[in-house]
């Protein structure tokens, strides 16, 4: 009986779904849901003014622009690529219908809205959504503008290396031209295709034995990409798919099409002060230019100079450091591998603009400048070159020149005094160059592993470099947003400092709260 009781008691849930049902979406979504505090946060209603130049007076009405960008905010707060999918998980979330102001029982845009919308709107009104999140960052207090850290990393582009083709070879060079004169960018002379073998013939020897070679054309990195074996380069082939994308890769990684996102963050609260794409085809130094000018722009309408920028050795060029010194930015950025600061055994007389030998039982020569040469990779250089009467008997030839010349050469990159002035800046102090290196690595790679792994940024559902660029704001944007949110003013701790004072004959002791 007592049983009998116990299972009379246990409830079991039943749903009979009603036809006419009284309730309130606003009453559904509770106070403090992160949407809520969101929609607190950004008013997005200035972007009714930045997108009114893109609509007609006539035809059916749009999405509202505010819907579009919060769908695509969603989308990048909760790492979600594809716009099928964002739909779908906007449609089944309560909070989020709310934050969207649609009805329970309203449909939600199609996916292809999402995707013409992006499409329609240029770069310039993305960019006004995130200099205004930032612009919200900076008034609480987020951003110093001291000291800038800049890095890149690669997005995987919506293109597959098997759509991969190869560039024409043309040989006749007036066609050549007149392919070029008809928008046809996607050719290679004849006379190149023997440098470009050249160069493909040293790298398979180079790097074979480095990592991420492979010779069984089944192996997979960690992502289930194919290494390839067979080397492919940009000089050769390209993809219809997406021509802006480029092959590249990382030792260890799969050889696929990139896009390149280059960001400048703050290393005061880590908040990010300018975004953009570049192309994977080129190197980080030919994009200084581009970021650093967003980042002086972004703060010059906050009034906030930028002082100082810390990059790896990748971003060091001539062009790039002329670029700091001419926007007199204070840069730290190691030079690369082969520069050298001093040859052994010479010395450089500026004022004559030569080399002067002075090894210990040398024959002193001197290496006259003989002009501004171009190397196989097409690098300027200056070329200085001893005499062979000077140095074909000099009892240290074989060891300094080789067996076989007579006479020295020494090569110097025309962007030699930028080197130079970066060396001895980082030789004067090495503590705190260390010190800013170390700062550079924790202030701008976490937030890049952030963007990559949850703000969306690990691969492109776009195609075109202007989409790529659109991409990278709204991840950054995402970021800076969420850090907003959650930031709080760091709480001063205070100790008391008592002090004797003696007034009118009384001895009285005072109080003082300072900051520690």
């Amino acid at each position: 009986m007592i049983f009998l009781l116990y299972l009379l008691m246990q409830g079991r849930k039943h749903i009979q779904p009603k036809i006419i049902y009284q309730v309130n979406i606003n009453d559904l979504v509770p106070a403090d849901n992160f949407y809520r505090k969101l929609e607190q946060t950004l008013d997005l209603n200035f972007l009714y003014k930045e997108t009114l130049s893109y609509y007609g007076k006539e035809g059916q009405e749009s999405i509202d622009p505010l819907v579009f960008f919060k769908i695509c905010l969603v989308g990048y707060l909760n790492n979600i690529n594809s716009d099928r999918q964002l739909i779908a998980f906007c449609a089944n979330c309560l909070d989020v219908r709310w934050y969207l102001k649609y009805d329970l029982d309203e449909a939600l845009p199609w996916h292809s809205t999402i995707s013409r919308t992006r499409q329609l709107y240029g770069e310039d009104v993305f960019l006004s959504l995130f200099q205004k999140v930032l612009s919200l960052c900076i008034a609480k207090g987020m951003v110093r503008g001291k000291r800038q850290a800049i890095d890149s990393a690669y997005i995987k582009a919506n293109a597959s290396m098997d759509s991969l083709v190869e560039k024409e070879i043309i040989d006749d060079v007036e066609q050549y031209a007149n392919e070029l004169n008809e928008g046809s960018e996607y050719k290679v002379k004849a006379s190149i295709k023997k440098a470009v073998e050249r160069h493909h013939a040293w790298k398979e020897k180079e790097y074979k034995g480095m990592p991420g070679h492979v010779d069984n054309p089944k192996q997979v990195d960690e992502n289930g990409n194919i290494i390839r074996p067979k080397y492919l380069s940009n000089h050769t082939h390209y993809s219809p798919t997406d021509p802006d994308a480029k092959i590249s890769t990382k030792p260890g990684k799969a050889r696929q099409l990139n896009y390149a996102g280059q960001l400048a963050v703050d290393d005061a609260h880590h908040v990010i002060t300018a975004a953009c794409a570049s192309s994977a085809g080129n190197k980080d130094s030919q994009n200084l230019a581009d970021i650093l000018s967003q980042t002086i722009q972004n703060l010059s309408i906050h009034h906030i100079p930028v002082d100082q920028i810390t990059a790896d050795a990748g971003y060091s060029s001539g062009e790039a450091l002329a670029f700091c010194e001419a926007h007199h930015i204070d840069a730290y950025i190691p030079n690369f591998g082969q520069y050298k600061a001093e040859r052994d055994g010479f010395e450089y007389n500026q004022l004559l603009n030569q080399y002067e030998c002075k090894k210990k039982n040398g024959n002193f020569a001197v290496l006259a400048f003989k002009g501004i040469k171009t190397d196989s990779k097409g690098y300027q250089k200056k070329s200085y070159r001893s005499s062979e009467t000077d140095c074909k008997d000099c009892p240290l030839r074989i060891t300094c020149c080789g067996a076989a010349t007579k006479f020295k050469k020494i090569e110097d990159s025309i962007d030699k005094p930028y080197y130079d002035r970066m060396h001895q800046k980082l030789k004067a102090n090495p503590l705190y160059a260390k010190a800013i290196s170390k700062i550079r690595s924790r202030t701008v790679e976490p937030v890049l592993g952030t963007l990559i792994n949850f703000m969306n940024l690990k691969r492109l559902n776009t195609r075109g470099m202007i989409s790529a660029n659109k991409h990278v704001l709204m991840s950054a944007m995402a970021y800076n947003l969420k850090k907003l949110m959650k930031f709080s003013r760091p709480k001063i701790k205070y100790h008391t400092l008592s002090v004797d004072v003696l007034k009118l004959n009384q001895h009285t002791k005072l109080n003082f709260l300072i900051p520690l």
